[in-house]
């Protein structure tokens, strides 16, 4: 069992910068790949990006490639998602998300174990 905990959240510029935390707790982190998952008022939840365990690979969803980026630091079992120049469009909430194939990077949202409870990203234009 992991329990993940988002922060981080809150009102930001377009074009501005935010960075959103997951920590976890319970299992060994690394076991896991990790994903945030976005989910805007009346949109499917989508996946917006993942690493691997070690953190030696990393995904990204087209519309956020080059603007955001995904880290982990396996000592602060913590991951990371660094959103450079956001858009309007990216507002939603955003879930992180822990797979027990920690080898490889799921962007379907059926394929997680366990999800975090979601912190609100708006963006202004």
């Amino acid at each position: 069992q992991v329990q993940l905990v988002e922060s981080g959240g809150g009102l930001v510029q377009a074009g501005g910068s935010l960075r959103l935390s997951c920590a976890a707790s319970g299992r060994t982190f690394s076991s896991y790949a990790m994903s945030w998952f976005r989910q805007a008022p009346g949109k499917e939840r989508e996946f917006v990006a993942g690493i691997t365990g070690s953190g030696g690979t990393t995904y990204y969803a087209d519309s956020v490639k080059g603007r955001f980026t995904i880290s982990r630091d396996n000592v602060k079992n913590t991951v990371y998602l660094q959103m450079n120049s956001p858009k309007p469009e990216d507002t939603a909430v955003y879930y992180c998300a822990a797979s027990l194939r920690s080898w490889t990077i799921a962007s379907s949202g059926r394929a997680m174990n366990y999800w975090g409870k979601g912190t609100l990203v708006t963006v202004s234009s």
